[in-house]
């Protein structure tokens, strides 16, 4: 069973060259300076081992690792800036509006009304200011 999966690695470079595919400038700029900031050092073993680690694997196709966060996030509730950030790296990575908001829809059975209400929220803050960057 274990021949399945990939060994985790933590690849900096991969990281901060996926982290840039991912992520727009407005996105990094809003998370990781403030976070180097405040923790140094923190920004980037969050980047190394998210996504030059666990994002590196095998198995999972982008999409669906920004699908599983969008889920992920709105369960948890309270992290709504990361789960903004995620809406827009999600649009960036081709998920459509609608199968965003669709995600959103289908959670509230799963996570709680108002958890999925609280994610169509961000999920609209994120469509305004992508729309008002006019990308």
């Amino acid at each position: 069973m274990q021949d399945r999966f990939t060994r985790a690695t933590l690849d900096r470079d991969a990281g901060y060259a996926l982290l840039d595919e991912v992520q727009d400038a407005a996105t990094q700029q809003a998370a990781l300076p403030a976070l180097e900031g405040l923790a140094p050092g923190f920004a980037d073993w969050v980047v190394t081992a998210l996504f030059g680690g666990t994002y590196q694997r095998e198995g999972l196709s982008l999409r669906d690792r920004q699908l599983l966060n969008l889920a992920a996030l709105t369960a948890l509730g309270g992290v709504e800036p990361q789960l903004t950030g995620h809406v827009r790296s999600s649009l960036r990575i081709g998920v459509s509006r609608e199968e965003i908001v669709e995600s959103m829809v289908h959670l509230a059975p799963y996570v709680g009304v108002p958890k999925a209400l609280a994610g169509l929220r961000a999920v609209g803050a994120a469509f305004a200011s992508v729309d008002g960057e006019g990308v």
